[in-house]
C-alpha cells in the first residue's frame, strides 16, 4: 500500500511538471503571437506608402485593367508551414492545399517541421529555410527568399510565384493562396495627378520600388504564417493543459481512496490487535 501511495504521488508530480512546461509553452506562444499581430499592421502600412509611391510615379496609360494572366507562365510557390512541433495540423494543412494540383516545379518551403511532413508525403523543395523564432529575424529571412527568388527568375525556372500561408481568423485556421510576382500594378492606388520631382528614371525608381514593395509582401506573408502557427500552438496547449486537468484530477482522487483505504485498513489492524491482546490477557 505504500508503494502505491507513493507510485501515485510521483505521478502527480510529474504531471505537475508537465502542467508548468505546457503553460509556460502556452504563454510564449501568446506573447510572440500578440507581437506578430502588431508589426503586421506596421508591414502593411510599409506597403501601402510604397504603393502609393509607385501609383504616383506610374504612367495611368502603363497600369494594366486586369490580373497578370497566368497562361502557360512557369508557376513556383513560396510556403510557409510550421517550424516547430506542438501546433496541430498546421503544416499538415497548408500541405494539403497541394493535394488538388500539380506540384509546382520550383517550391520554396518554410519551416523545420513542414519540411520533415512534406519528405514524409515524398514532397522535396527546390529550397527550403528555417523560420526564425522571433519576429524581428523576418526581414533578413524575407532577404534570403527573395535573393532565392531572383535567382531562380534569371535561371528561368520561374516567370510567376504564389505564396501559401495560414492567416488566423476568428479562433480558426485559414490557408491563403496569393500571387506575390509578377507584381499586379491594378492593385495600386490610383495614380496622383502631380508627378513627384525625381532625379532618376521612372523606370530605374518602379523597379526600385517593386523590390521593396515584394520584400514587404514577403514580410506581411511570414508574420502572418509566424502568428498563426503560434495561434495553433496555444490552441494545441489548451487542449493538452484541459487532458493533463482531468488526468490530474483522476490521480488525486485515486490518491485520496488509497490513502482512506490505507487508513481503514490500518484502523482495522489496530482493532484486531487490540482484541487479540485482551483475549490473550
Amino acid at each position: 500500500m505504500t508503494e502505491r501511495l507513493a507510485d501515485i504521488s510521483a505521478r502527480i508530480e510529474s504531471i505537475g511538471a508537465l502542467e508548468s512546461v505546457v503553460n509556460a509553452m502556452k504563454g510564449i506562444a501568446a506573447a510572440r503571437a500578440r507581437v506578430a499581430r502588431t508589426q503586421i499592421e506596421s508591414v502593411e502600412g510599409y506597403a501601402a506608402t510604397i504603393a502609393a509611391a509607385m501609383a504616383s510615379v506610374l504612367d495611368p496609360e502603363d497600369v494594366p485593367n486586369g490580373k497578370p494572366p497566368s497562361g502557360q507562365l512557369k508557376t513556383g510557390t513560396l510556403m510557409f508551414c510550421a517550424e516547430q512541433g506542438f501546433a496541430g495540423a498546421f503544416s499538415e494543412r497548408v500541405l494539403d492545399s497541394m493535394a488538388q494540383e500539380q506540384a509546382p516545379k520550383t517550391l520554396f518551403l518554410i519551416g523545420t517541421r513542414g519540411l520533415s511532413v512534406g519528405a514524409a508525403r515524398g514532397i522535396m523543395p527546390g529550397w527550403h529555410a528555417a523560420m526564425p523564432s522571433h519576429t524581428p529575424g523576418i526581414p533578413k529571412l524575407a532577404d534570403r527568399i527573395t535573393k532565392a527568388i531572383y535567382a531562380a527568375v534569371d535561371a528561368g525556372k520561374i516567370d510567376r510565384l504564389d505564396v501559401v500561408f495560414t492567416v488566423w481568423n476568428s479562433g480558426r485556421p485559414t490557408v491563403r493562396r496569393q500571387v506575390l510576382f509578377p507584381i499586379d500594378l491594378s492593385d495600386l492606388p490610383n495614380a496622383t495627378l502631380e508627378r513627384p520631382l525625381m532625379q532618376v528614371p521612372a523606370g530605374a525608381l518602379v523597379d526600385g520600388l517593386g523590390a521593396d514593395y515584394f520584400h514587404a509582401l514577403v514580410c506581411k506573408a511570414a508574420l502572418h504564417a509566424f502568428a498563426a502557427e503560434n495561434e495553433a500552438r496555444i490552441e494545441a496547449m489548451t487542449a493538452a493543459s484541459s487532458q493533463i486537468d482531468r488526468e490530474l484530477k483522476q490521480f488525486q482522487a485515486t490518491l485520496r481512496r488509497v490513502r482512506q483505504e490505507a487508513i481503514t485498513a490500518e484502523i482495522i489492524e489496530l482493532g484486531t490487535g487490540a482484541r487479540t491482546a485482551r483475549k490473550s490477557q
